[in-house]
């Protein structure tokens, strides 16, 4: 089969690999264009990007959808990941067996931008992939293939990514390989769908009358990107691991137990492991504990501005 690639992440690397090693014909990469990053805010290429010239596969970073309407008209089928540009039906229909999307979850639950950081903000037990065909709905397309994945209590989503990238391989080959046999996708439910909106930084401030648990939920969701974070004594403090503690402290205040960082929850505490505080890198809590010589009744602010 000749199949079109439009993805833009690292996730989508271990099925490009693996469509690279099969008997379908890589027709093209379609990834988006180079895009400002970093504190220099120098343009820099997408990994698939990146991947496409290592292994001299055809390269594209179209910037409109008429430029993408030209490119998969040259092949049967598209295969998106991650590619974060919303197609009209007029494009989609462009190939023969049309565009299919490898989403991070058991759809109908979390559709959207963000669902694995959304699953672990919530505390689901149970995630997977989901490969099914786009249509001009958010994530409501038809689906060829699901495979679960049970999500560890300590996983975050730079683990978790990772993960689901690994299984979605397979979720993808079967289901080529059932297109290629004539069958059709099931039609998607409704019921239960949840959405995964996209993250903000602003809505990565802990709050500190929460409970431990939604806490480091959070923190374990929204690591790397944007991370979780706090203020204390006026910076900007991103917490990149903790756990629950079972001491009981009023919520935000510090303590330090047996060289444990411990902050108090609306339900308890929470023992923070590893920390970035602006400007600086990741550090162990019980190194930035000791650099800042902390006073007895010590709290992380609420930034309110």
């Amino acid at each position: 089969m000749r199949i079109c690639i439009a993805a833009t992440p690292s996730v989508a690397v271990p099925t490009l690999d693996a469509l690279l090693a099969s008997g379908h014909q890589i027709v093209s990469v379609i990834t988006r264009p180079d895009a400002p990053a970093g504190r220099g805010r120098n343009l820099k290429s997408s990994a698939v990007s990146d991947w496409a010239s290592l292994n001299k596969v055809q390269l594209h970073k179209p910037e409109s959808s008429d430029e993408i309407s030209l490119l998969v008209a040259q092949c049967d089928l598209v295969v998106t990941i991650g590619f974060g540009v919303l197609l009209p039906e007029t494009v989609l229909d462009i190939p023969k067996f049309g565009f299919i999307n490898l989403h991070f979850s058991l759809l109908p639950r979390w559709r959207g931008a963000a669902p694995v950081q959304r699953a672990l903000e919530a505390g689901d037990s149970t995630t997977g992939v989901t490969v099914f065909k786009l249509d001009a709905g958010m994530d409501t397309g038809p689906i060829y293939t699901s495979l679960p994945f049970d999500i560890s209590p300590t996983t975050n989503t730079a683990d978790l990514l990772e993960n689901l990238a690994s299984l979605g391989v397979q979720a993808v080959l079967d289901a080529i390989s059932l297109i290629e046999s004539g069958q059709s996708p099931k039609v998607q439910s409704s019921e239960e769908a949840t959405r995964a909106y996209k993250l903000t930084s602003e809505e990565a401030q802990i709050d500190w009358s929460q409970g431990s648990l939604a806490i480091v939920n959070k923190v374990r969701a929204f690591y790397p990107n944007p991370g979780a974070w706090s203020i204390f004594r006026g910076i900007k403090i991103k917490i990149d691991a903790a756990i629950v503690n079972e001491s009981i402290l009023k919520p935000g205040e510090i303590a330090l137990q047996d060289k444990a960082v411990l902050v108090g929850t609306g339900g308890g505490a929470i023992e923070l492991l590893m920390i970035k505080p602006a400007g600086k890198s990741a550090m162990s809590a019980a190194a930035w504990a000791n650099g800042q010589h902390l006073l007895s009744h010590e709290k992380f602010e609420q930034f309110n501005g």
